[in-house]
């Protein structure tokens, strides 16, 4: 008898914003990294959606995201040319005023005089902030992301995006663990599907999945059950070993 446990499950969205994402100019590194670091936390990332510049559809995917998941990630649109929109797309989204934040302002000009360098129109730009947000810091380029309730918004480049990744992760609420176990098998999905979805059927608390593999000769698959109730996985990967046993003969 498998043991019932309680999970506490926390999900996330990601949107990542830019033309150059669409267009194929930019491949994207940053949501395989949100994926591996929200894992680690417990957190389940479900969905991603890519949307190019344009305000309509940064405000109709966020506004969408915010209201089916716990987290909601943001990357790109909030750097200093005319293109990055996506904080005034934030604003329009939640209904509140923009305006050049002062603290945004002070770390950003302190930054480009110690640089000696003139804090133009358009790098002020960056210190734009939606009213009442709380910032995240960039160690990297000092221009912050910001948070507003559940969204956070970051910048599109990887090593920034993952340095403010990192000063957020401590802040989040995360959830169960999924644990997981793999069985590898000497035959392809062909042989073992039927009687894998029914394996599944009777263990509603996991998730299995087979991941075909060829090595220019054979096929071979990989079996992967999750679940958070590692008894639920013992049990399913226990029937596993029994079927690959009878189609061993």
């Amino acid at each position: 008898m498998i043991k019932s446990t309680e999970s506490k499950i926390v999900t996330a969205a990601m949107l990542a914003i830019g033309d150059e994402l669409l267009s194929g100019r930019t491949r994207d590194k940053n949501i395989g990294h949100l994926a591996s670091a929200l894992t680690l936390k417990g957190i389940d990332l479900k969905e991603v959606r890519i949307v190019s510049d344009e305000q309509d559809e940064i405000i109709a995917a966020v506004n969408a995201m915010r209201e089916r998941h716990d987290y909601v990630f943001t990357s790109g649109g909030i750097g200093s040319t005319h293109d990055d929109i996506t904080a005034d797309a934030m604003a329009a989204a939640f209904k509140i005023k923009i305006s050049h934040d002062p603290r945004a302002m002070k770390l950003l000009g302190d930054h480009y005089a110690a640089r000696d360098m003139e804090f133009t129109t358009a790098r002020q730009r960056m210190a734009r902030i939606p009213d009442g947000a709380d910032l995240i810091s960039n160690v990297v380029s000092v221009a912050p992301g910001f948070i507003l309730d559940n969204v956070h918004v970051m910048a599109g480049v990887p090593s920034v995006f993952q340095a403010m990744l990192e000063v957020l992760l401590p802040t989040l609420d995360g959830g169960s663990l999924m644990l997981s176990a793999a069985v590898d098998c000497a035959y392809g999905e062909g042989t073992i599907g039927d009687r894998l979805g029914e394996i599944q059927k009777n263990y509603q608390e996991t998730s299995i999945g087979s991941y075909p593999k060829f090595d220019g000769k054979s096929y071979t698959t990989q079996i992967v059950v999750r679940s958070r109730n590692q008894d639920a996985i013992d049990h399913a990967v226990s029937d596993v070993r029994k079927m690959l046993s009878e189609i061993d003969g």
